[in-house]
């Protein structure tokens, strides 16, 4: 039996410490809830049809009033697109296990995003208040709101999410499962800062020479690393069931997606770069005048 100590790995160990040092304020929501975006999400989703359904009105909602929020969403839609596909084209040997999956996994998203949208900011995950606070303050560079969405969704959520569908009976068959959604998924983060690009920073011609800079947060935020501590974490919280084992593998998620929210919002970058690769994704900037800046010798 795994013991709870075993989830604390090598790969959480820096991420725990900036989240210990850090100091998120809590943000405030926004100042009425918007009934046009809440009613598409207000009640649970029902099936895969509908989450994917959903997500997609709300993507799209989000977009047309200009709102941040939207960037996670986009990326999101199309990974439970890629997801579907894989399960009509028998990817997966469990396949109604998949789908409550990915519905189980979705509404963790959808309880937050309603919650922060009404204002009951107690109500929703640090990780998120974070990654929504930060969207809709607009000072985030794209890839940023990108990558705090997914650092709640899967350092955070997805180890509960496997918790409410159940990892048992067939627990190898269901692991499996798991980890193919890492070949499902495959190749899409290039895909995706793409997307990202087209949709949100006009001014980004050439993805991978700007955003060099985040690649060790890429590498922390890792899809592949994320999923197997999220299993870990389900295991652990199915096969001791004590409760306190239960609060510090909540404590555990929660400090880690914090911490490696921390590494998002302070990558490393001057404060005259992060203003210049603002200005380029509003095309503000030429890209020359940016790689300039990263590395001016070259």
């Amino acid at each position: 039996m795994t013991s709870a100590l075993d989830l604390l790995d090598r790969r959480n160990r820096r991420a725990l410490w900036r989240a210990l040092r850090g100091n998120f304020e809590p943000t405030d929501p926004p100042e009425s809830p918007d009934s046009a975006l809440t009613e598409v999400v207000q009640r649970p989703f029902e099936s895969l049809p509908d989450t994917e359904t959903r997500l997609s009105r709300l993507e799209q909602r989000l977009r047309d009033r200009g709102d941040r929020r939207s960037v996670f969403l986009s990326i999101y839609v199309k990974m439970t697109s890629e997801v579907r596909d894989g399960i009509e084209n028998d990817q997966f040997e469990d396949p109604e296990w998949m789908r409550s999956y990915v519905r189980s996994f979705a509404e963790h998203y959808r309880r937050a995003f309603v919650h922060f949208e009404q204002g009951d900011v107690e109500a929703v995950p640090d990780p998120w208040q974070v990654a929504f606070g930060q969207a809709i303050g607009g000072d985030t560079l794209v890839m940023q709101d990108a990558f705090l969405g997914v650092n709640a969704h899967i350092n955070f959520d997805l180890a509960l999410a496997l918790d409410d569908v159940g990892i048992d009976p067939n627990r190898e068959a269901k692991y499996r499962d798991h980890c193919e959604i890492n070949d499902v998924l495959s190749g899409l983060v290039d895909r995706q800062q793409e997307m990202l690009a087209r949709l949100y920073a006009p001014g980004v011609e050439n993805v991978d020479a700007v955003f060099g800079p985040f690649d060790e947060v890429l590498t922390l935020l890792s899809m592949t690393e994320g999923r197997e501590q999220a299993w870990r974490v389900a295991c652990v919280r199915t096969d001791v069931g004590w409760p306190l084992v239960d609060t510090y593998a909540r404590w555990l998620l929660r400090t880690t997606a914090l911490g490696v929210g921390a590494l998002i919002l302070g990558p490393g970058l001057d404060s005259g770069l992060l203003e210049s690769l603002r200005r380029l994704e509003r095309e503000e900037l030429g890209l020359d005048a940016v790689l300039n800046r990263i590395a001016p010798d070259s």
